[in-house]
Protein backbone atom coordinates (compact mmCIF):
# COMPACT_ATOMS: atom_id res chain seq x y z
CA UNK A 1 0.00 0.00 0.00
CA UNK A 2 2.85 2.35 0.81
CA UNK A 3 4.44 1.86 -2.63
CA UNK A 4 1.11 2.50 -4.35
CA UNK A 5 0.72 5.78 -2.47
CA UNK A 6 4.21 6.85 -3.49
CA UNK A 7 3.55 5.99 -7.14
CA UNK A 8 0.27 7.92 -7.14
CA UNK A 9 1.93 10.97 -5.53
CA UNK A 10 4.81 10.92 -8.01
CA UNK A 11 2.40 10.60 -10.94
CA UNK A 12 0.36 13.53 -9.64
CA UNK A 13 3.52 15.62 -9.13
CA UNK A 14 4.60 14.82 -12.68
CA UNK A 15 1.19 15.83 -14.02
CA UNK A 16 1.39 19.14 -12.12
CA UNK A 17 4.88 19.87 -13.43
CA UNK A 18 3.75 19.06 -16.98
CA UNK A 19 0.80 21.45 -16.59
CA UNK A 20 2.96 24.23 -15.15
CA UNK A 21 5.29 23.99 -18.12
CA UNK A 22 2.41 24.71 -20.52
CA UNK A 23 0.98 27.77 -18.79
CA UNK A 24 1.21 31.10 -20.64
CA UNK A 25 3.66 33.72 -19.40
CA UNK A 26 2.36 36.00 -16.67
CA UNK A 27 0.55 38.96 -18.21
CA UNK A 28 0.76 37.59 -21.75
CA UNK A 29 -1.85 39.38 -23.88
CA UNK A 30 -2.70 36.18 -25.79
CA UNK A 31 -3.55 34.19 -22.65
CA UNK A 32 -7.25 33.21 -22.34
CA UNK A 33 -8.13 35.58 -19.47
CA UNK A 34 -6.65 38.53 -21.33
CA UNK A 35 -8.15 37.59 -24.70
CA UNK A 36 -11.74 37.21 -23.46
CA UNK A 37 -14.16 40.02 -24.14
CA UNK A 38 -16.21 41.28 -21.22
CA UNK A 39 -20.00 41.53 -21.17
CA UNK A 40 -19.85 45.30 -21.65
CA UNK A 41 -17.68 45.01 -24.76
CA UNK A 42 -14.38 46.18 -23.30
CA UNK A 43 -11.23 44.42 -24.57
CA UNK A 44 -11.25 42.05 -21.59
CA UNK A 45 -12.74 41.76 -18.14
CA UNK A 46 -9.51 42.77 -16.41
CA UNK A 47 -9.43 46.06 -18.31
CA UNK A 48 -13.00 46.78 -17.26
CA UNK A 49 -12.18 46.13 -13.61
CA UNK A 50 -9.12 48.36 -13.74
CA UNK A 51 -10.87 51.23 -15.52
CA UNK A 52 -14.16 51.17 -13.59
CA UNK A 53 -13.36 49.92 -10.08
CA UNK A 54 -13.49 53.35 -8.45
CA UNK A 55 -16.43 54.54 -10.55
CA UNK A 56 -18.59 51.49 -9.78
CA UNK A 57 -17.88 51.15 -6.04
CA UNK A 58 -16.20 54.41 -5.00
CA UNK A 59 -13.50 52.41 -3.24
CA UNK A 60 -9.87 53.24 -4.05
CA UNK A 61 -8.64 49.67 -3.45
CA UNK A 62 -9.15 47.71 -6.69
CA UNK A 63 -8.63 44.32 -4.99
CA UNK A 64 -11.39 45.03 -2.49
CA UNK A 65 -13.77 46.10 -5.25
CA UNK A 66 -13.03 43.00 -7.30
CA UNK A 67 -13.43 40.55 -4.41
CA UNK A 68 -16.31 42.21 -2.59
CA UNK A 69 -18.38 43.79 -5.38
CA UNK A 70 -17.70 42.10 -8.69
CA UNK A 71 -17.07 38.60 -7.31
CA UNK A 72 -18.97 38.79 -4.02
CA UNK A 73 -21.04 35.65 -4.40
CA UNK A 74 -18.08 33.68 -5.73
CA UNK A 75 -15.95 34.78 -2.77
CA UNK A 76 -18.75 33.87 -0.36
CA UNK A 77 -19.01 30.43 -1.95
CA UNK A 78 -15.26 29.86 -1.65
CA UNK A 79 -15.36 30.95 2.00
CA UNK A 80 -18.18 28.50 2.75
CA UNK A 81 -16.28 25.65 1.06
CA UNK A 82 -13.06 26.37 2.98
CA UNK A 83 -14.98 26.70 6.27
CA UNK A 84 -16.83 23.43 5.66
CA UNK A 85 -13.58 21.63 4.83
CA UNK A 86 -11.95 23.01 7.98
CA UNK A 87 -14.87 21.94 10.15
CA UNK A 88 -14.85 18.47 8.58
CA UNK A 89 -11.12 18.12 9.29
CA UNK A 90 -11.61 19.33 12.87
CA UNK A 91 -14.41 16.82 13.45
CA UNK A 92 -12.49 13.95 11.90
CA UNK A 93 -9.25 14.69 13.74
CA UNK A 94 -10.66 15.58 17.15
CA UNK A 95 -9.79 13.36 20.03
CA UNK A 96 -12.62 11.95 22.04
CA UNK A 97 -12.15 11.41 25.76
CA UNK A 98 -13.07 7.87 26.73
Amino acid sequence: MRHLTLVVLLAFAGLLLYGIGHLPERGAPESPPNAAESAVGSPNAAAYYIENAYIDAETPNMVTVTLADYRGFDTLGETVVVFTAGMACALILRRSKQ
